[in-house]
């Protein structure tokens, strides 16, 4: 086929990738504009901009798509393959390619639409997710489903895991997908909107952790804040952040919200409002990330102290 593809972020790299090891014709590449990045604000390439520079693929960086109509008609694109561009498409634009825009969601459409399909998923305690390869249509993520592949969300998984082990299954699952297109025997598959779950970005407002919430539900809030925004207590005033946590947790609840139980090499376990569970890599303001035994070689963090100095001892209430 001959196709434009558009996205920005790594997870969209394997996919195009993808498209050339198996012949398709890569007209150009349109991605975001370069942003500031990094303490020294350089502006910055996005992963999808270097992977076409690298193959000598013609980059397009539009502060906006309308106006971009006449050329997308010259280049007679059969599709128009979109992974986390971060631009809507106007109607004008979708209409064009031959078999429309094509868009790999990282989720089992309806189930989660919008900007952060994968650490929605683990926050939530899914335990199956996966990618959804859609026809694009005016509404978010609304669009009739063409091909899906699934795979469990474990225990340990973290938005950076599950989002490593989601693009490469989108690339595969694209390809697959455009090979049924190209022969005319895929049937797309209408959403259940009633289904719909809301994906919503995720704000560095969300990180810090209000230990009388279950376990449970905390130890999904971490998982799911790695790599970004990150977790964060605080300890005598301090922020700290949590940058892994072990796999279970524990049912009984060992002490009042935010009490440290245990603080050895093997991590720092806390007790929330139902059970506890062990921190294994953190991170002290303006310090390293380390694991919890090289923490606790320079930070005074004793058994019965408490984290989450915000939060009220709920016994005294």
């Amino acid at each position: 086929m001959n196709l434009i593809f558009a996205g920005t972020p790594a997870f969209a790299v394997p996919a195009l990738e993808a498209l050339l090891r198996a012949g398709h014709r890569i007209r150009a590449v349109y991605t975001q504009p370069d942003r500031p990045a990094g303490r020294g604000r350089k502006l910055t390439a996005s992963p999808v901009k270097l992977c076409a520079q690298q193959h000598g693929i013609e980059v397009r960086q539009p502060e906006k798509l309308v106006g971009e109509e006449d050329r997308l008609r010259a280049d007679a694109p059969d599709a128009m393959i979109v992974i986390a561009y971060g631009l809507l498409l106007p109607e004008s634009i979708l209409v064009i390619p031959r078999h429309g825009c094509i868009n790999v969601h990282a989720s089992l459409l309806p189930r989660w639409r919008g900007a952060a399909p994968i650490p929605r998923a683990i926050e939530a305690g899914d335990a199956v997710t996966g990618v959804s390869i859609m026809r694009m249509e005016t509404g978010l993520d609304t669009g009739p489903v063409l091909a899906e592949a699934r795979t469990p969300i474990h225990d340990n998984d973290t938005a950076q895991t599950l989002h490593d082990r989601l693009a490469p299954l989108g690339a595969d699952t694209l390809v697959r997908a455009l090979e049924r297109l190209a022969r005319g025997d895929i049937e797309p598959q209408v959403q259940d909107s009633a289904q719909a779950c809301y994906a919503k970005k995720l704000r560095k407002e969300e990180t810090a952790l209000d230990w009388t919430l279950p376990a449970s539900v905390l130890h999904r809030k971490i998982r799911a804040l790695i790599p970004w925004p990150v977790a964060s207590t605080t300890w005598r005033g301090k922020t700290l952040r949590l940058w892994e946590v072990g796999p279970r947790v524990q049912e009984t609840t060992p002490g009042a919200p935010g009490t440290v139980v245990q603080a050895d090499a093997g991590g720092v376990r806390v007790a929330a409002g139902d059970g506890a569970l062990t921190i294994t890599r953190l991170q002290a303001e303006g310090g390293k990330i380390l694991t919890a035994g090289e923490f606790l070689n320079g930070h005074p963090l004793a058994v019965g102290g408490r984290m989450g100095d915000e939060i009220r001892d709920i016994t005294s209430r």
